[in-house]
């Protein structure tokens, strides 16, 4: 039994997004067969969302996508979820002989072996793996000749006929798109800083752990002190001061104004801010806003994982050298005052007085009314233009948002082949970790929702959107010697075929490329290579404009004839779906 056979990893804010390859899954998944497994459980299989603050690590996004066969939004992911359906398909066939008993394993190279499962009843299934990272390999098996890429494993159900191969992906690659559906006017309230309730506020000497002061309730917690500053300083220059925190991110204010904000990362949540300040004559405030970014979810004795400021801090540049803050009176109030009179409410966030809305401005409450986006595709929030904060509809909180913190580490080319781990495969280096919020339908009324903001660090609102997420466009990329499981058992089994499929409601509109022979580049950028059959457009122009999906057969007669007699060819092709 495999419990956790993980089709990505998740997303961290400040960390590129990863994927796995299809590819790489399936050897993984037909490996673990290939040796007697029976049991396969994907994690995740269906991509989610960490609504409200459910989002742990610390550090992890809300998106729990995972680069999943279904994702984050309920839409199919190609060709992940094409290729591992046929990749069990391939393995159901393969079941009267896969039940019987255990594999026996035989070389075939010094990267290749066969692994044949036969049963009393005469069911015979073979796995044929080539293990080589680099080198495509010819074994022969049963006196019979193969080809294996590499880092693949071909099925073959009756011990002769391969039906799969996990390298070669015959299923559509759908490239999503996030089409504007919509902006939003907007109003603002500004956060008090330093406004305690006499109620909940307390002093105490010395500097407290965050997490035993706010029981998880909130993300947010102040530390407030004061400190007497000499109206001249001899040296001229401004003092600096110092924070220490075991995390997860802190904005200091001095007086009300912000003088800097630090956090820290999925790989050490621990910070240090380090800045001068400006201080008048008598006594300054200074209050920190220490921000969890959720509790740890993995490893062993949470009991001692910390969070918020737990010193030295330490004033430098006064007329008496340095002054250590952490051991006097600092006072305390848990959460913020906005989430106290619950301005993400209807009825809290009507309880003030709402303003024009103000840019760039930390520590700001926003909110809009909205009708609902007409159609039935999923939704989500366009965060790009806003730093870091939370998000609520209706009352409801879709999560933590951090466009603001931009994803650092190595993204580049992509190689299915070889071992797994998070690094592999990257993408959005240099961008937002996550721009888009997963807004549900079934939150949102025909009209006059209400979508609240509470914005730390500043922002632009005005560029918030709600957008639609809909398949733009499907390519496929198919070979003459594509494997099928369609007839296999008789010669039409060969005849591969192009299949295309856009979401429920939508026709595919245009052909944007077609090409049988030996295209070149990836979906979203093909060109025709040296071989190319002229009439590569006109067979998917009539079988699929206008329709919802359709199939074309990857022969050369389809398309006018053998362009390049002797050379392996294949039909790419790109369509819009509108």
């Amino acid at each position: 039994m495999w419990t956790e056979a993980w089709t990505a990893w998740y997303t961290g804010f400040g960390v590129p997004v990863p994927h796995r390859p299809v590819e790489d899954l399936a050897y993984g998944v037909a490996k673990f067969i290939q040796k007697g497994g029976s049991f396969v459980n994907y994690y995740m299989y269906h991509g989610g969302t960490n609504f409200g603050r459910t989002a742990g690590g610390p550090f992890v996004a809300t998106s729990y996508d995972y680069d999943a066969p279904i994702d984050e939004y309920g839409l199919l992911r190609e060709p992940k979820w094409g290729h591992l359906k046929e990749l069990h398909r391939a393995i159901k066939l393969c079941e009267p002989a896969l039940v019987a008993g255990d594999p026996i394993i035989s070389s075939l190279g010094k990267a290749q072996k066969s692994s044949v499962f036969r049963s009393s009843t005469g069911a015979c299934a073979a796995f044929l793996e080539n293990k080589d990272k680099l080198s495509y390999a010819r074994v022969s098996f049963s006196g019979m000749h193969y080809d294996l890429p590499p880092w693949s494993i071909s099925i073959l159900p009756d011990c002769k006929t391969t039906v799969f191969n996990t390298a070669r992906v015959g299923s559509q690659i759908s490239q999503m798109k996030m089409e504007w559906a919509g902006g939003l006017t907007w109003q603002s309230y500004n956060e008090e800083i330093n406004s305690y309730s006499e109620e909940e506020a307390f002093t105490a000497v010395g500097l407290l752990e965050q997490i035993n002061m706010t029981r998880d309730n909130t993300d947010y917690l102040w530390y407030t002190t004061y400190a007497k500053n000499e109206q001249f300083l001899t040296s001229g220059k401004s003092p600096k001061l110092a924070v220490m925190s075991a995390g997860h991110a802190l904005h200091v204010f001095v007086n009300g104004q912000l003088t800097g904000t630090v956090y820290g990362s999925v790989e050490d949540p621990k910070l240090t801010y380090t800045g001068s300040v400006k201080l008048w004559a008598g006594s300054n405030t200074i209050s920190c806003l220490s921000i969890a970014v959720g509790l740890p979810n993995v490893g062993e004795h949470f009991e001692t994982w910390n969070a918020g400021i737990l010193g030295p801090v330490i004033l430098y540049g006064l007329n008496e050298g340095r002054r250590d803050l952490t051991w006097q009176k600092w006072t305390y109030q848990v959460g913020l005052k906005g989430e106290a009179m619950s301005l993400h409410s209807l009825s809290g966030s009507s309880s003030v007085e709402w303003g024009e809305p103000v840019q760039k401005q930390p520590l700001t409450w926003y909110k809009a009314f909205f009708n609902a986006p007409d159609g039935d595709e999923p939704l989500a929030l366009d965060m790009n233009s806003m730093g870091k904060g939370q998000i609520w509809i209706n009352g409801q909180s879709i999560g933590r948002y951090w466009p603001g913190y931009k994803a650092s580490g190595t993204c580049g080319y992509c190689d299915y082949r070889g071992e797994y781990d998070e690094t592999k495969c990257q993408t959005n280096c240099g961008d937002s970790s996550q721009r888009w919020y997963h807004v549900p339908r079934p939150w949102l009324n025909p009209t006059g929702n209400l979508l609240v903001i509470f914005e730390e660090i500043g922002g632009d609102p005005s560029e918030i959107s709600m957008v639609k997420r809909s398949t733009g466009s499907v390519c496929a990329d198919v070979s003459e010697w594509q494997p099928s499981m369609t007839n296999w058992r008789s010669k039409e089994y060969e005849k591969a075929k192009v299949h295309l499929q856009c979401d429920h409601g939508r026709k595919i509109s245009e052909i944007k490329f077609a090409s049988f022979g030996t295209p070149q580049g990836s979906c979203g950028s093909y060109s025709e290579g040296g071989c190319h059959a002229h009439k590569s457009y006109d067979m998917f122009r009539k079988n699929c404009i206008n329709q919802e999906h359709c199939a074309v057969s990857v022969v050369p007669e389809v398309f006018g004839g053998d362009p390049c007699p002797g050379t392996m060819k294949r039909a790419v092709v790109e369509v819009m779906c509108g």
